[in-house]
């Protein structure tokens, strides 16, 4: 034991740390070179991280000192606080979201003991504790089909592949895990999504309003279907808009995208509230459009995919949508490419459209994540300089940015590997050292092909 007043090694070695940051001043940012610029900030994240984790970790302690089996001799209810997560953001002032994650991370070990490995790569600085409860949210707890010990092994496949990846990333790969691992249980998933929907509405002090609204991966496919229709002009949507004089009112209009966004869906709520039970609520319904191969939907097995959100989906939910909103069928080769439609014309059809739509699932350029409504078709060998055809093989979705950005610098794209089904993003000559990069594609496309 360590007398009062005294401090043992690590609280040494974290005050002198604290002091070493203290000492450092964040200024004279205006000289610094692009490429120090983009250093610096990769060295705070680094030292942002290695704080945080030794945070999760002091924090896991203390939940254990304070489980609740120990009731008022737990040390957060002899400093006169409920819970773990109320003493630290006494102690640290945190907030209450930023104290709970601590806690969950920092407990990951006792509580998710097939995290262990996750664990330790927080503890030695190499994934970070968003990333972390990330894995954490996105693997999901040890079933009959898959127990812990598959968690554990597929937890420590997973690290390395995570650790250059944002929080939203590595959900988005843990949970495709997890759908790899438990396919049966994507079910059980839907219906837990379906349970967890709710609408509350909060009356503010002033008289206004506030609706917070959460839905399950289906139903807000079909809202932010509504929400693109109203605002994507206004947010950077496609220049091929089979309306484009409504597009332009949208962008010329004096209220901000977010008070429009507002009107619209008000709107739509008062007219579907007085419109008669007998009729439609005008013509252009909302659509919601699943990928799936003819294979699977014949023989009942495997799953479909949202475009929107990337989610699996159950056969019988792929049927259900088949039966109350018909299909669009794009037809894809062993190679993941849709079959073209043969069109010899300068812009792409709305079929054409449909058909890369499915294929890119959205903006194609490395790290993007704009949806298909927010993109143009590009030629990849280029209309006017290269006499490129207006062939889905020879077109690729871009939004607007990374389109411009394409164009004004001089990147290219190739068609490459297997039957030329590969799209490879090509540097500029100005940029040395930079590879070539594999644009991915819609993962809905992989994923079935692999299946």
């Amino acid at each position: 034991m360590v007398e009062s007043g005294c401090m043992t090694v690590l609280a040494l070695q974290l005050a002198g740390a604290a002091r070493a940051l203290e000492a450092v001043r964040v200024e004279g940012l205006a000289d610094v070179a692009d490429s120090e610029l983009l250093e610096l900030i990769a060295a705070s994240a680094a030292n942002e991280r290695v704080a945080r984790a030794h945070s999760a970790m002091l924090a896991g302690e203390l939940s254990r000192r304070s489980a609740p089996e120990l009731g008022h001799l737990g040390l957060a209810q002899r400093s006169g606080h409920r819970t773990p997560q109320k003493l630290i953001q006494a102690t640290t002032g945190a907030g209450a979201r930023e104290a709970a994650a601590a806690v969950r991370v920092g407990a990951l070990a006792q509580t998710h003991p097939w995290l262990e490995s996750v664990a330790e790569a927080v503890a030695g600085g190499q994934l970070s504790t968003d990333a972390a409860d990330a894995i954490r949210s996105g693997l999901g707890a040890p079933s009959d089909d898959v127990p812990a010990s598959v968690l554990a092994t597929a937890s420590a496949r997973l690290v390395p592949e995570c650790v250059s990846l944002d929080a939203d990333q590595v959900f988005a790969l843990a949970r495709d895990t997890r759908d790899e691992l438990d396919a049966a249980g994507i079910v059980d998933r839907e219906r837990a999504a379906r349970a967890a929907r709710e609408l509350r509405v909060h009356r503010l002090r002033d008289g206004s309003v506030r609706v917070v609204w959460q839905l399950d991966p289906l139903e807000g496919s079909v809202v932010s279907e509504i929400y693109d229709r109203a605002t994507s002009p206004r947010r950077g949507g496609p220049r091929f808009m089979a309306d484009a004089e409504r597009a332009q009112a949208i962008a010329d209009d004096a209220r901000s995208t977010e008070q429009l966004a507002s009107d619209v869906f008000f709107e739509l709520l008062t007219a579907g509230a007085e419109v008669e039970p007998t009729q439609l609520l005008g013509r252009g319904a909302p659509a919601v459009r699943v990928t799936v191969t003819e294979r699977h939907l014949v023989a009942r097995t495997g799953h479909g995919r949202l475009q929107r959100t990337q989610r699996p989906v159950s056969i019988e939910t792929v049927e259900r949508l088949a039966c109350t909103q018909g299909t669009v069928a794009v037809v894809f080769d062993e190679h993941g490419q849709p079959l073209d439609v043969g069109r010899e014309q300068r812009l792409f059809t709305s079929r054409q459209r449909t058909a890369l739509a499915e294929r890119d699932g959205g903006c194609r350029w490395t790290g993007c994540d704009r949806p298909p409504s927010w993109c143009e078709a590009h030629h990849i060998e280029h209309w006017a300089r290269d006499g490129g055809r207006t062939d889905v093989a020879d077109g690729i979705l871009l939004c607007k940015h990374h389109h411009l950005l394409l164009h004004d610098h001089h990147w290219q794209i190739e068609r490459r590997g297997p039957a030329r089904s590969e799209y490879w993003l090509i540097p500029p000559p100005d940029h040395p050292g930079a590879r070539p990069m594999l644009m991915a594609g819609s993962p809905n496309v992989r994923d079935l092909l692999a299946g």
